[in-house]
């Protein structure tokens, strides 16, 4: 059984363990506060779930989720993801990060500074241009007319496969949006993020196609 560790357990990261508890996977949640800290959240997502701290998360999951504020890069795990399929869900936002010089100029997308601080992962961006509330409520089966897209940025073929197979497997199909050099394109205040599946206000969310992701990734500009 497929294991998936997760470095960050806020509003995203359960969302997302939630759905793959629910497609069968095992998860393993960790924060930086420590294991205990995630009793509620493990008895709710129930005995496919565990808490762990971030380096046994890390190391448990044949994929690992890293949904952390920006700030907090430094403080990944790294060792225990060379080699792993890691799925970056992070945006970056100067009111909480601080200001961060290289994103600020543009010269590196967020998903390239994380890879500056977890050299060996084969990093896929994925889960961050759609609202927590979103994702959960949009989820749908493989073959369902009603289906929602994400857009998937990666270097890494394998990698981006694997995460492809993955978000498929918990009700959603995938855009491939480029290279993590092209991330910048789902990044936050881009047209891809969070609109095209409607305002926080509808819990619920509205289903977005194909053709629309691929038309709002392209909309994008710096």
């Amino acid at each position: 059984m497929t294991t998936v560790g997760f470095i960050g357990s806020g509003s995203l990261g359960t969302a997302i363990a939630g759905l793959a508890v629910d497609a069968g996977y095992q998860v393993v949640l960790s924060n930086s506060r420590g294991p205990e800290t995630l009793a509620a959240t493990v008895a709710e997502l129930g005995p496919r779930a565990s808490a762990a701290t971030r380096g046994e998360a890390a190391a448990a999951g044949d994929i690992v989720v890293v949904t952390v504020p920006v700030k907090a890069f430094p403080d990944v795990p790294a060792a225990p993801m060379v080699g792993k399929t890691v799925i970056d869900t992070c945006n970056y936002g100067p009111e909480r990060d601080g200001q961060i010089p290289e994103l600020d100029s543009e010269s590196l997308t967020s998903s390239e500074l994380l890879l500056r601080y977890v050299p060996g992962a084969l990093l896929v961006k994925a889960f961050n241009n759609i609202f927590f509330k979103h994702l959960v409520s949009l989820a749908r089966p493989a073959g369902a007319a009603d289906r929602s897209y994400l857009p998937v940025a990666g270097d890494f073929a394998p990698a981006k496969a694997a995460v492809t197979e993955f978000i498929e497997s918990i009700g959603y199909s995938v855009v491939d949006a480029g290279p993590l050099a092209d991330s910048w394109r789902q990044a936050t205040g881009t047209p891809v993020w969070g609109t095209p599946y409607g305002p926080y206000s509808n819990e619920k969310g509205q289903q977005v196609g194909e053709d629309a992701i691929r038309a709002a990734l392209a909309a994008a500009a710096r």
